[in-house]
């Protein structure tokens, strides 16, 4: 996989894209199931026409451009969204910087300007809702007709669902808690609320893995080493998680397999303004990892965030936390 940064760096790829190229656009939040569908169709028609395949995306988020006091939690950051592209078949990934100029586009300059002219597009996929141009005058229709008129075809992918565990409220019945599984429509904005309400089993349905993020090990008040219990600090270069509390993790980068601990994901005032707070126990680990970048994957949710009265409370309770992971671990 490749990136390309901005549009006015296409030029640098004008070889590789002079026959034409499959494409599709999005903001793949989180490289959900759903997503990867996408990429798979992408990737298949690419093969079978013997072109390249991209993906677009876009920093800052189109929402977080319009209405940032509106933008929802993203479940990855830029750096999390490059590693997963790796981790597929596409060629190339780029990525547009949305600005005022780039959302001034209408949908005709954006099929001509961009999709013809930029990237040479012979074949298009994108979801079933998908809109573009300026005030969101463009959408899968009018691709259709512009297809027709520039020689590219569009194909559009339907919701992706998957067959999942009702969730069990207080309001369920007996009976409605004893029913098999329901289809979930599996999109980025169902994630999050699964994240938030800590239903990681559900989470890990949605996304086709178990959540993970990553981050940087960085230097904290070190008062986890006066209570007993050193944790590593983590910048995991966002401004929110999306989910909060305590849980058991699984953490990568730093040994031949994932090493266990536990977790507690906050929020704490910076100069800056506001970023996660994230303090990660290792369990039999005593060696230093400032500046190095971890994996953390949330493995069992244990608790929800809480205010202690002192170091004497918060101990006891970090105590009681460790023994939860260590029994789910079974260490």
């Amino acid at each position: 996989m490749q990136l390309i940064r901005g549009l006015h760096n296409l030029p640098l790829v004008k070889t590789a894209l002079s026959q034409g190229c499959v494409l599709t656009i999005g903001n793949f939040d989180g490289l959900h199931l759903g997503h990867q569908q996408v990429l798979r169709a992408v990737c298949g028609e690419a093969k079978k026409r013997n072109l390249p395949s991209v993906v677009m995306i876009f920093e800052p988020l189109p929402i977080e451009f319009f209405a940032p006091e509106k933008a929802p939690v993203r479940l990855m950051n830029f750096r999390e969204k490059l590693q997963a592209f790796q981790n597929t078949d596409i060629d190339y990934v780029l990525c547009v910087r949305f600005n005022a100029s780039f959302s001034s586009l209408t949908a005709e300059d954006f099929v001509q300007q961009v999709l013809l002219q930029g990237l040479n597009v012979k074949h298009l996929v994108v979801g079933d809702d998908f809109r573009f141009g300026k005030q969101r005058q463009g959408d899968y229709p009018y691709l259709q007709a512009s297809g027709v008129q520039n020689g590219f075809s569009v194909t559009d992918m339907p919701t992706f669902t998957v067959a999942a565990e009702p969730e069990s409220t207080q309001e369920q019945s007996e009976e409605d808690m004893g029913k098999g599984k329901v289809l979930e429509r599996v999109s980025s904005t169902r994630i999050r609320k699964a994240l938030a309400a800590h239903d990681l089993p559900l989470t890990q349905t949605l996304l086709g893995k178990p959540f993970c993020f990553n981050g940087r090990v960085i230097h904290g008040q070190k008062l986890g080493r006066t209570i007993g219990f050193r944790t590593l600090n983590l910048n995991p270069k966002r401004i929110q998680m999306p989910a909060q509390g305590v849980f058991a993790v699984l953490v990568g980068g730093i040994a031949e397999s994932p090493w266990p601990g536990v977790a507690n994901l906050g929020l704490r005032p910076t100069v800056d303004g506001v970023r996660p707070s994230i303090e990660v126990h290792l369990f039999n680990w005593d060696k230093d990892l400032y500046g190095q970048h971890v994996n953390v994957t949330l493995a069992h949710f244990i608790r929800p965030e809480m205010k202690f009265d002192g170091l004497d409370a918060l101990k006891a309770q970090i105590a009681l936390d460790a023994q939860a992971a260590k029994q789910f671990f079974k260490i």
